[in-house]
């Protein structure tokens, strides 16, 4: 089994959500979250704030820790060969400073968006927004929230 340590940035303001259009080598385009990989080494509290950076061109400040999620995407979910994957993922509430939205140079990110929050359900997204939202909006005190059911739009 493959892992990986996340951390993500849930962006909200004026009842819309920070998105981040993630396209994949293969052209598959799908709405996560800014976030990503924590470096071996590095804080989740700083990657949270270099991955919005990198994704969007905005500066973020941390207000809270929401919560942290634990996933395991079974192989066959996954590209053929690859072994089930556990994600953990570790969610910010993070207010944008300054900047200015952009493409990712180099990177996967075409384009970030500032998307109502009841807008959300029609797109082809991860599951990590909905695990965000749900984390923003109910701030449960254990910081989990019940997995996200994943088929139709939601992906892994």
């Amino acid at each position: 089994m493959s892992f990986r340590l996340a951390a993500y940035a849930v962006c909200i303001e004026d009842g819309r959500v920070l998105l981040a259009r993630h396209v994949s080598p293969t052209g598959k385009s799908t709405w996560t979250l800014p976030g990503g990989r924590v470096e071996h080494g590095e804080d989740p509290f700083d990657a949270v704030i270099r991955e919005v950076a990198e994704e969007t061109g905005c500066d973020a400040v941390v207000e809270r820790l929401l919560g942290v999620d634990s996933r395991v995407v079974p192989a066959a979910d996954r590209m053929p060969g690859l072994p089930d994957h556990q994600n953990v993922g570790i969610f910010y509430q993070a207010r944008i400073t300054g900047g200015q939205l952009r493409p990712e140079p180099n990177g996967e990110t075409a384009e970030s968006v500032w998307t109502p929050i009841p807008d959300v359900t029609g797109l082809r997204r991860s599951s990590l927004i909905d695990i965000g939202i749900a984390l923003a909006q109910t701030v449960p005190a254990t910081g989990h929230v019940a997995p996200v059911q994943v088929g139709g739009l939601i992906q892994h």
